[in-house]
């Protein structure tokens, strides 16, 4: 079957996107912060251990995030006057509420990111996941005090329902599908949904875990990555999210290749260090009805 979530619309075709103060590049840092049942396998750097139940081994690599990692990252982003948009977990809320708290005191974005990154809604009924979607945006905006405007799957896991029940709930972006450089509308059957890039090769897990990238290889990625973006929005404007994790690019001896990086990024003019909040709202208030016309 086709995909009917959004059109084919060729980048050459589209209106020029001014971004604001005349910002060439939108950079922003989606953190993903999460929670991870001790019985079911994940995300892991020894496959060899992963079937076992509880597996100390990469339950504890990921637990490592939660524990140092975030509390690094809160350093690091306050020295360059970045707030993270944080892919959340809801079950983070109750387990590490000091995350929750001490993000607030930032300013941090928190978005829908699933329950915790053991469950997959794939395969849910329509009613299952509307009440299990209804838990996690209703969870998280209890505890942050801020509803979720935008939604990750864990995994990037959709089902063909997913984007209608979430814009049901007040969602009105998504970052699951990974496919531009821009914003772009998406259809739902009622409200409104774009997509905000975000990315699936600038993402330390593809890079450290899957390709065994070196923090000097990391680094020139995500240099290579800014530059050639930047250069492209003297045309029109383009956007670069980072994806992270706590519990990889914050380890001791890698921490320090990503503040290389953002210290070379933030080193440029005519670069909107922002949040991926604040690109939705500035594209809806600025593009979203004349290229949905």
């Amino acid at each position: 079957m086709d995909n009917t979530r959004y059109e084919y619309w060729p980048l050459i075709h589209r209106p020029r996107l001014e971004l604001p103060n005349g910002a060439r590049l939108a950079f922003w840092i989606g953190y993903n912060i999460e929670h991870f049942e001790v019985d079911k396998p994940s995300t892991s750097i020894f496959d060899g251990t992963a079937m076992l139940q509880p597996d100390p081994l990469n339950f504890g690599w990921r637990d490592y995030g939660a524990r140092v990692g975030v509390w690094r990252m809160m350093d690091l982003l306050s020295r360059h006057n970045i707030r993270a948009s944080v892919t959340l977990n809801s079950d983070v809320c109750a387990r590490y509420p000091q995350i929750i708290e001490e993000g607030n005191k930032l300013d941090w974005i928190w978005l829908a990111h699933g329950k915790n990154n053991s469950i997959f809604q794939t395969g849910m009924s329509p009613e299952d996941e509307r009440a299990y979607l209804t838990d996690v945006i209703t969870t998280i905006k209890d505890s942050t005090g801020k509803q979720p405007r935008g939604w990750l799957g864990p995994a990037l896991t959709e089902t063909f329902n997913t984007p209608d029940i979430l814009a049901e709930l007040g969602v009105d972006y998504v970052l699951d599908w990974c496919n531009d450089d821009q914003p772009y509308p998406m259809k739902v059957k009622q409200g409104r949904m774009i997509s905000v890039p975000y990315s699936i090769e600038v993402n330390d897990i593809p890079m450290f875990v899957t390709k065994g990238y070196t923090g000097e290889q990391f680094y020139q990625a995500v240099v290579d990555q800014f530059d050639q973006l930047y250069a492209e929005g003297a045309q029109t404007g383009r956007v670069m999210g980072l994806a992270l994790h706590p519990f990889v690019i914050n380890q001791p001896f890698r921490h320090k290749y990503l503040a290389r990086a953002l210290e070379y990024i933030t080193g440029h003019d005519d670069v909107w260090l922002t949040t991926s909040d604040e690109i939705a709202e500035w594209y809806y208030r600025e593009y979203y009805d004349s290229v949905t016309q």
